[in-house]
């Protein structure tokens, strides 16, 4: 099962007093097993936040921040006893999971591990429980309960070390449709 934590939402009321609007788990998830899937917390479009929004979460789970937005979310990477037992099983599980996420594009070079992916994003991610190895074509490093990484739309993969889900926060930024703007230039 994948981690639930309290979200808690607040708003401004019309008199302009601050208030809670929801208080709960966040009900956008996105479940690729057991315990592998993503919880979105926000996402914001492009042209930076709307603080009139009730919910900025409310809207698909999908591995990539809405273009020119960015997405706030844990993360859970099932433990290694989840791990397909075959190459062959490993790959079909990767790419329906990156299916179920709405980004089987992002698997560009699946060489090293079936999980690959890359994303035009900048990503701030922090391992919060587990242990984790990020791997990437021409390196890889382990990380510990909040580590963080500043991920600059590199291939790569996250493999948990452990016998339990690890749990992962991530900011992720969209820096594709700053690149496209550039393409014409």
């Amino acid at each position: 099962m994948l981690h639930q934590s309290r979200r808690i939402v607040t708003v401004n009321d019309d008199a302009g007093k601050s208030r809670i609007l929801s208080d709960g788990p966040s009900p956008h998830v996105a479940q690729s097993g057991p315990a592998r899937g993503l919880i979105n917390l926000w996402a914001t479009d492009a042209g930076g936040p709307d603080l009139a929004v009730a919910d900025g979460a409310d809207r698909p789970v999908r591995l990539e921040p809405p273009a020119g937005g960015t997405v706030f979310r844990f993360f859970q990477i099932a433990p290694r006893a989840a791990t397909p037992p075959s190459p062959e099983e490993a790959e079909r599980a990767a790419a329906a999971a990156f299916e179920a996420m709405g980004a089987p594009h992002l698997r560009v070079d699946t060489t090293r591990h079936p999980a690959m992916h890359k994303s035009e994003t900048l990503d701030y991610i922090m391992l919060l429980k587990g242990r984790v190895r990020l791997l990437l074509d021409e390196a890889e490093t382990d990380l510990e309960p909040f580590d963080v990484v500043i991920q600059k739309g590199t291939n790569h993969a996250w493999i948990n070390l452990t016998d339990e889900p690890a749990l992962l926060m991530g900011v992720l930024i969209d820096a594709g449709s700053a690149a496209r703007k550039g393409e014409g230039a």
